[in-house]
């Protein structure tokens, strides 16, 4: 079979990227996967004891964008789930992002209450503060929050998560978790929020199920590329390998998981998911059947823990956000217009960035409407 369009991985950005192709523009796509599976780091599939599990860590969908909910609601019915952080912090769980519950869970209720009159005056009631900008006030007591709060919320998970101080990474990564002047607990607050009702990979499996749409899992782009050198290409990979890292390798973070089956515990924790910024060498531990609500015996855990990433020996999970690493993928952003092929760079790895599952989505639909459709 000739193929249109070749699609070097099988993620969010490469599955709907595939699935656009193939129904609206009638093309024969070739989806080609290094993994043994499809859905990228979403990926998820029953353990033996009957619980769903995210292999690569919880993903809990959440947007504020209509119209990525509804394109994945093609190929999914949603569990609703609304996801609720706890972190240990002086023996007590209180939860994050820190907000006026946490406060009062840890401090006097007269502190406490002077504490929420002045966050309330000062920012309002239901803002999400940067802990940065309240570390900058001139109030005493509000200081010293904000300074507890680094200390004994975020610099920990930071230096664990990312293997540095924050002040050594960007400040992006401060603001992604803010304090919440607010009683209201759930992680995220945005208007969609679940997960599908089937999986993951049952919502990937319908999404690129199309006569137009071939995959080839446990295939390395090396190992084909030679034979596709006047296809369309997307990719979705690190773009250090695509360039075979003439620049040098950008750095990733990467996780190692732990999961435990517990025979004769209905429930491990509170929640799904418990942070541990200070004490343990894991981040957090989640606890699955709280976000399937699946009712089977025995309950199963997941440890997670940060480590360094190695090309060919581990998965890269977040790009580092650092100006220098920046600076790096720009060089291979430049090096990929000079391409005389037609190859599109797509998603966290090629683009060295940040998403969350809602975004990566959106960029895809929005390659497809602008880069693509606009070919035929």
């Amino acid at each position: 079979m000739k193929f249109d369009w070749l699609i070097i991985g099988a993620g969010f950005s490469g599955c709907v990227l595939a699935e656009q192709i193939a129904n609206r523009m009638n093309q024969k796509v070739l989806i080609i996967e290094k993994r043994d599976h499809i859905g990228g780091n979403a990926y998820d599939c029953y353990d033996p004891h009957g619980i769903l599990v995210h292999q690569y860590g919880p993903h809990l969908f959440h947007t504020n964008s209509k119209k990525v909910w509804h394109y994945l609601t093609q190929f999914t019915d949603w569990t609703c789930y609304q996801h609720h952080v706890l972190a240990v912090i002086d023996g007590k769980t209180v939860p994050v992002p820190f907000n006026l519950n946490a406060l009062r869970s840890l401090f006097p209720i007269k502190y406490a209450d002077r504490l929420e009159e002045k966050l309330t005056k000062q920012y309002g009631f239901g803002k999400k503060v940067p802990i940065l900008e309240l570390m900058d006030v001139a109030d005493e007591e509000m200081k010293e929050l904000a300074e507890y709060i680094y200390k004994n919320v975020f610099y920990g998970y930071t230096v664990k998560q990312w293997g540095m101080k924050p002040d050594e990474l960007d400040r992006s990564v401060m603001a992604r978790v803010p304090i919440h002047i607010s009683r209201d607990n759930r992680y995220f607050q945005d208007q969609y929020q679940g997960v599908p009702m089937l999986g993951y990979k049952s919502m990937f499996n319908n999404m690129i199920s199309h006569p137009n749409i071939k995959v080839l899992l446990k295939t390395d782009y090396d190992e084909v590329k030679e034979y596709f050198h006047s296809t369309n290409m997307i990719y979705t990979g690190p773009i250090d390998a695509f360039f075979d890292y003439k620049f040098g390798k950008l750095p990733y973070r990467s996780l190692n998981f732990t999961a435990r089956h517990l025979h004769n515990c209905t429930s491990y924790q509170p929640v799904a998911q418990v942070n541990y910024p200070n004490n343990y060498e894991f981040t957090r531990i989640t606890e699955y059947k709280k976000i399937t609500g699946q009712n089977v015996p025995g309950t199963t855990i997941m440890h997670e823990e940060a480590c360094s990433y190695t090309p060919g020996v581990n998965v890269p999970y977040y790009p580092i956000p650092r100006k220098e690493n920046n600076d790096l993928y720009t060089k291979y952003k430049m090096e990929a217009k000079k391409l005389k092929e037609n190859v599109l760079f797509v998603g966290r790895l090629a683009e060295y960035k940040y998403y969350n599952m809602d975004q990566v989505v959106a960029r895809a639909l929005h390659v497809f409407e602008n880069e693509i459709a606009k070919q035929k």
